[in-house]
């Protein structure tokens, strides 16, 4: 299991390395086509092999795996099947974001879980280091969205 753990996080770490340049690239109004479809498909590839781990019951993770794949769904289906048309530019945008956003909040929670000095800041993740770090965390991906949306949508990239 150590191999598909060490597997698993390398293609979270790529998804979420190539998933900042995307979102650069959309504050930039450049749509990066080679880093987008890493970003995506690695992303599809952590939620998925999320699944691979052993439970014996439904956990957060799983919840969280279920919704990144439904809003990737959405991103990729507006990207390439809708070719970013109309309203479907900024639907692509917020939704590519929010998966980010999740692979991001999986991260602080596992960054919390391993590195010790984290834990012992938060050790059950309700204490506010952890709290903080997670609202901060979450109201950087909504400013940064929203203002990819409108940066995006607002250029001439077809």
């Amino acid at each position: 299991m150590a191999t598909y753990t060490i597997l698993h996080v390398a293609i979270s770490l790529v998804g979420i390395f190539s998933g900042l340049i995307v979102l650069h690239g959309l504050l930039t109004a450049r749509r990066l086509e080679g880093w987008t479809i890493v970003f995506l498909s690695s992303t599809v590839l952590t939620s998925a092999t999320g699944f691979g781990f052993p439970a014996d019951k439904l956990l957060p993770s799983h919840i969280v795996g279920v919704l990144s794949l439904a809003i990737l769904a959405v991103a990729i289906f507006a990207r390439y099947g809708r070719h970013l048309a109309g309203r479907w530019r900024p639907t692509y945008v917020l939704t590519a974001m929010a998966a980010l956003y999740l692979n991001v909040f999986v991260l602080v929670v596992q960054l919390f879980l391993k590195v010790p000095a984290l834990k012992a800041l938060a050790p059950a993740q309700t204490e506010p280091p952890f709290v903080v770090t997670q609202a901060v965390v979450l109201a950087a991906f909504a400013a940064l969205s929203i203002t990819a949306a409108i940066r995006f949508r607002d250029s001439k990239i077809q």
